[in-house]
């Protein structure tokens, strides 16, 4: 899958189309198994899968942690499911959080499995954990297309050992993911990923550090919801000046918008308030699909390789919770979800065809 930018990409004019048109369903494994069911916008039942790629979506990103409590997105778990994936031909982005739980710039908590081991001990944890789960995926036949080591790692990952304070442990951890899938694969293209792509020259001090130090990658992962990260147009500018940095293609692998201010089960949602959301853009169906047309213009604008919409599939199900680690806990997501709360698909669904 080649996604190298071209000259006019590069020099921030948009591409008729964008490559990868994602989604990350990392939860919807689960939410089958307890029950969820899915609609089109016509109210036919159906493959959730299979609806999204009716509409558009060619991209799908699945994460696997080490060890988690509720033995969910184990690599065992995430094989199989890859396989459903590839079978129809989907692309496949595999999203290694190197952690028993959620990797994100508030938390690299090393794996139980990992704790006092020191960084040599750790640079053989990280390599032989991803050789792991891409020998799995291989023999599910679900090999990826891409593959991120560390999700959202802003501060690193494995910390304390692999913080940005020490950027010469943080790249010695980067590498050896990196070493690892390419001795799996050298057509697997290897992503770094960092959330706020609304700060610019946060993003571009951040891939600095990890060109000087010698870290290699291939994709620049970046997060991108327009009410944590700043404006469309900081964005599009982050993206822009990365491909003129690194000349490396930039696709946005996380964003997602509320269509609805409601709960639907006890657990308080991420996105909850009216003062919480974007000036233009109100938490209803409509509003949700615009503000997610205006997240892939802004993108396509910046010269990007594509999108993924975070977790489009997570509708509320009990037992399908947030915490791993309570089995009662609800969804905090399940109003940004692309189902509505009866599982029909919602307008924004649309917007992968665009």
């Amino acid at each position: 899958m080649d996604l190298t930018p071209s000259p006019s990409q590069a020099g921030g004019a948009a591409p008729a189309a964008l490559p990868i048109r994602g989604a990350d369903i990392s939860s919807l494994q689960r939410a089958e198994e307890l029950g969820a069911k899915y609609f089109d916008e016509n109210g036919r039942q159906g493959d959730a899968l299979q609806i999204l790629q009716d509409h558009g979506v060619n991209a799908i990103r699945l994460r696997v942690w080490v060890n988690p409590a509720n033995g969910c997105h184990t690599a065992a778990r995430v094989a199989a499911f890859a396989r459903r994936v590839k079978s129809r031909g989907l692309k496949l982005l595999i999203d290694l959080h190197y952690s028993d739980t959620w990797a994100d710039p508030e938390h690299q908590i090393k794996p139980a499995a990992w704790a006092g081991h020191d960084l040599s001990e750790l640079q053989k944890d990280v390599y032989d954990h991803t050789t792991n789960v891409l020998r799995r995926l291989s023999a599910e036949e679900g090999m990826p297309d891409m593959v991120q080591i560390g999700n959202e790692i802003n501060p690193g990952m494995a910390l304390p050992e692999g913080s940005t304070r020490n950027w010469d442990n943080l790249a010695a951890l980067l590498k050896q993911g990196y070493q690892a899938v390419k001795a799996c694969s050298s057509s697997i293209q290897v992503m770094l990923h960092i959330a706020n792509a609304g700060d610019t020259s946060g993003a571009c001090k951040w891939f600095d550090e990890a060109s000087s130090h010698g870290a290699r990658w291939d994709i620049t992962g970046l997060s991108y919801y327009s009410y944590w990260h700043g404006s469309l147009a900081d964005m599009t500018t982050t993206v822009k000046e990365l491909i003129l940095q690194y000349g490396r293609p930039v696709v946005i692998v996380e964003t997602a918008y509320p269509f609805t201010l409601l709960e639907n089960d006890a657990e308080l949602n991420a996105i909850h308030s009216a003062s919480q959301l974007t000036p233009g853009y109100p938490a209803t169906p409509i509003g949700q699909a615009d503000a997610l047309r205006a997240v892939v213009q802004a993108a396509r604008l910046g010269g990007a390789s594509g999108f993924f919409y975070w977790e489009p599939t997570w509708t509320a199900v009990r037992g399908n919770g947030w915490d791993p680690t309570n089995p009662a806990s609800g969804c905090q997501w399940e109003n940004q979800a692309l189902f509505d709360f009866g599982g029909k698909a919602l307008p924004a669904i649309n917007e992968f065809k665009a």
